[in-house]
């Protein structure tokens, strides 16, 4: 089926005759530094998202997770976050290269809410902000340092709404092909899914850190 679109927003006007303004409230909400309550929330959290574009503006969103407070707070215009082992794509150090504005999204399990922080970032490997970052023993190869331009909070409606703590489906994992099925399938790969998943296993077991 092919879709074609007939009413299409194409001004902030038309916008805002649909969804109206912003209370004060809400566009008093963003400072640009880290504060006390910032700081908890990210000394708690133990995952992040990380949203970037490369110079052309194509756009990605990477997570990164690790015991809880692993974004360390270098002042209350610095963030560092550790680089752990991955895929080597580097879809996010890629794009910082070429464009240093990123979006941060942070959450805890079990709160509603989440923090936002925007800014722009560099890739550093100063030993001292890597020896900050060691993790079991294991200190990153890189860091991300990200400089605060704008940090506040995030309502509690898109996780009410999604109910994401309150109803874990023990089930669901089964409902959704492995990662190595669906890395087979999607790149035609040699190789059976069988395989690759225990490979994967070994990876996850291995090198976290």
């Amino acid at each position: 089926m092919e879709w074609t679109f007939e009413n299409t927003i194409s001004s902030e006007n038309e916008l805002r005759e649909i969804l109206g303004y912003p209370s004060e409230i809400v566009t008093r909400k963003t400072i640009d530094h880290i504060d006390e309550h910032c700081r908890n929330f990210i000394e708690k959290s133990p995952f992040i998202t990380i949203a970037t574009s490369d110079s052309k503006g194509n756009f990605d969103v990477s997570p990164k997770g690790d015991p809880a407070g692993f974004v360390k707070i270098l002042s209350d215009k610095l963030l560092a976050i550790p680089d752990r082992p991955g895929n080597r794509k580097a879809d996010t150090l890629r794009n910082i290269i070429q464009n240093p504005n990123l979006g941060l999204i942070f959450l805890i399990p079990g709160i509603k809410e989440t923090l936002r922080v925007n800014g722009e970032a560099k890739i550093v490997t100063d030993q001292q902000v890597l020896e900050l970052l060691t993790c079991e023993g294991k200190m990153p190869s890189l860091a991300i340092i990200v400089s605060v331009k704008e940090a506040f909070m995030h309502c509690a409606k898109c996780i009410i709404r999604s109910k994401l703590w309150v109803e874990v489906d023990s089930g669901q994992q089964n409902s959704i092909p492995s990662l190595g099925k669906v890395l087979v399938d999607h790149g035609k790969l040699d190789i059976s899914y069988e395989e690759l998943d225990e490979s994967i296993k070994g990876d996850e077991k291995n090198n976290l850190y």
